[in-house]
């Protein structure tokens, strides 16, 4: 009977010893920056099939390159859900930070909590989670960039201009902090006689234009929260024979072409090649245990035509 329970106590203090090592203590990650050891992150993107979260993955993979940090990336492809299963093989995949670009702010809160829940540090880009421990948002001051795109159609059209407003994907955050700068001066400078969705994609920034048109044939401009919805309306523009000046969000490389070539009227610019240099910095920070910022702000700067030149 001693030879049995014995067996069974040893048995049991096997099995507890295996099921604290399935988890690493927050120690074990986080010193691995200090020590020497490869620190591995893993970053999710909304979407690459927009050259601005194209260049921001870029900015990302540079900069861990050379801090020999791995990279592991995931396509969201606009897809919340897919998303949220991506961060979840990220976590599952013992990645010491997680970056995230979320495609809609609220969706991702559950899969960010999921990070907390397993003391790994999340780093948002671009846009931010609605609920749970975000250490950093690094991203322009996208509520400034919307007051940069009012004032400028103010300036050049003068108050009671008419404008069109071709709104990012419902739930991001960066959709709600454009708009809000925007109608901070434009509620009371423009009118602006239209808002629509357009999912900052460029298909639908045509079609929704497209219709937008037809409805307000006395539009007198645009203001699209991102340049690829900005492109597309262009396009629709053209198509309808008219001559109106739209203005974008980002500054991609299409977009600064669009401008150079007299397509485009303007564009608030942003860097995202250095906000995904700054994500890995603030996430190799936190590893080190050093504070960071809650909010890391990238500059911003209104490109038109003159600015474009070579």
């Amino acid at each position: 009977m001693k030879k049995t329970i014995t067996a069974l106590a040893a048995v049991l203090v096997v099995l507890m010893l295996a099921g604290c090592s399935m988890q690493p203590p927050a120690w074990a990650r986080t010193d691995k920056s200090a020590n020497g050891g490869q620190i591995k992150i893993g970053l999710s993107i909304s979407t690459l099939n927009n050259p601005f979260f194209v260049s921001l993955k870029d900015g990302v993979t540079a900069e861990a390159q050379k801090l020999g940090i791995e990279v592991i990336v995931v396509d969201a492809q606009n897809d919340s859900a897919k998303q949220s299963n991506d961060v979840d093989d990220l976590l599952q995949q013992g990645v010491d930070a997680l970056l995230v670009n979320p495609t809609d702010s609220a969706a991702i809160s559950s899969a960010v909590q999921a990070a907390n829940g397993l003391d790994i540090p999340v780093i948002a880009l671009d846009r931010s989670a609605d609920q749970g421990d975000v250490k950093a948002l690094v991203a322009s001051d996208n509520a400034k960039g919307g007051q940069m795109a009012a004032e400028y159609l103010v300036q050049q059209l003068g108050e009671g201009a008419k404008v069109i407003e071709l709104q990012g994907v419902p739930g991001a955050s960066a959709t709600r902090e454009r708009g809000k700068g925007f109608h901070e001066i434009a509620d009371k400078q423009l009118d602006v006689i239209a808002s629509q969705a357009a999912d900052f994609d460029r298909t639908k920034g045509l079609t929704v234009m497209e219709n937008l048109l037809q409805g307000n044939p006395d539009v007198q401009a645009v203001f699209a929260h991102n340049d690829e919805m900005a492109l597309g309306a262009i396009e629709a523009i053209e198509s309808s024979g008219k001559d109106i000046p739209v203005v974008g969000f980002d500054g991609n490389d299409d977009a600064l072409t669009s401008i150079k070539n007299g397509k485009l009227t303007a564009t608030v610019a942003q860097q995202p090649e250095l906000i995904g240099q700054m994500a890995v910095d603030a996430a190799r920070d936190v590893l080190d245990g050093k504070a960071v910022e809650a909010s890391i702000p990238a500059p911003l700067k209104l490109v038109t035509k003159d600015d474009a030149q070579p």
